[in-house]
């Protein structure tokens, strides 16, 4: 149950925004627990599972709402701004990486098997997540931030279009080849392949 006063919680994240660009605390408040949740999983995903630097991504994604609340346009989605921000966070993180040398490979995937896994479907779930995720790594920044807000943030093309500041063709296409490499790279888990 929510301990917020029901006149935030009933509001609209623009309207949130707003009261927000204006100092209400409680409605930064709403806004945090509304989103939090979803742009550490997003920032996770997007930074190789790096659990503490998603954790430092999203206090410095919602220190920026804080402090700079006027950059919202009120005519737009909040929920397209904040994953543009988000998004615009995570290619600064990829740029840094890349002067710093520091990008490491995952294990070959042709390591990857089955075989010693439970039949137990739970077991095969988790399988296939871990897989997905050690997957998705291989992408390339741009397509896997396309899946990422594709099929697990659950944007629409429009929507991935305006946070990636492409063509919505651009989105269809750079979703196609992520998922074409990504049926490439989890064909262990396909059960006509065994």
């Amino acid at each position: 149950m929510s301990w917020f006063t029901p006149s935030y919680t009933s509001r609209s994240d623009e309207e949130l925004m707003r009261c927000v660009a204006q100092g209400e605390e409680e409605a930064f408040e709403v806004l945090y627990q509304r989103y939090s949740g979803k742009m550490l999983s997003y920032f996770y995903r997007l930074l190789n599972q790096d659990e503490e630097k998603a954790q430092d991504m999203l206090q410095d994604l919602f220190m920026k709402l804080v402090e700079k609340p006027y950059l919202f346009d009120p005519s737009k989605r909040f929920s397209t701004w904040i994953y543009a921000i988000a998004s615009n966070m995570v290619k600064n993180e990829y740029r840094s990486r890349e002067v710093r040398k520091i990008m490491t490979r995952p294990d070959d995937w042709s390591k990857l098997s089955l075989a010693g896994i439970d039949s137990e479907p739970n077991l095969d779930f988790r399988a296939f997540e871990h897989g997905l995720e050690d997957a998705l790594k291989h992408l390339s920044a741009a397509h896997r931030e396309v899946f990422v807000l594709r099929y697990q943030e659950e944007l629409s093309i429009k929507e991935i279009s305006e946070v990636m500041c492409c063509s919505e063709g651009t989105v269809k296409s750079r979703i196609f080849y992520s998922l074409r490499k990504l049926s490439r790279q989890l064909q262990a888990f396909d059960p006509k392949e065994h």
